[in-house]
């Protein structure tokens, strides 16, 4: 078969893989118009699309960047903010803490002042109703004794003054025996 082919060959004269002259200039031809087609119109068309699409990819890790940074910027913005926001808590609850005691603090002065004035109160009161009682059981003793010095004396006592006298030195006498008890 291969020298079926070559003679084959023989016979037109000519080499199979060398191609006719027209298919070269048509062949030729189309080659520059395609190149021309695609060097002049279709590449810049692609450069263009490829631009803008790189742009775009650049642009949008620009914006993506853009947006991280402003993320942590307020992020950073939150974070401080909360921690004045727990600082100023902190330092309320240690101003009401600090109120709270002083408060506390001076109820207790008041009602300590209250009670020190009630105390004072009660003294008085029974400070005023033992010189009453002692006011009353002296003018009952007198009594008592006037009639029993004028059972034993046998006369009157009836005379004011003379009661009072005979009172007197009777409750003088009363209380220099009491205090001289108390001093042995």
């Amino acid at each position: 078969m291969i020298q079926a082919a070559s003679l084959l060959a023989a016979e037109e004269g000519q080499n199979p893989l060398i191609p006719h002259t027209y298919e070269l200039v048509v062949g030729g031809f189309a080659f520059f118009v395609v190149l021309f087609v695609v060097g002049r119109i279709l590449t810049p068309r692609i450069q263009k699309t490829l631009a803008e699409r790189t742009d775009a990819i650049e642009g949008g890790i620009k914006r993506a960047e853009d947006a991280q940074a402003e993320a942590q910027a307020l992020l950073k913005q939150y974070k401080d903010q909360l921690a004045e926001a727990r600082h100023e808590a902190s330092r309320l609850r240690e101003e009401a803490r600090e109120q709270g005691a002083q408060i506390k603090a001076e109820l207790r002065e008041e009602a300590q002042a209250e009670a020190r004035r009630l105390i004072e109160a009660a003294h008085l009161q029974i400070e005023a109703d033992r010189q009453q009682a002692f006011a009353q059981l002296r003018a009952e003793l007198g009594r008592l004794s006037i009639d029993l010095a004028g059972r034993i004396v046998g006369e009157s006592l009836e005379d004011e003054a003379r009661q009072r006298r005979t009172v007197d030195r009777f409750l003088e006498e009363l209380e220099s025996s009491s205090s001289s008890a108390a001093v042995r």
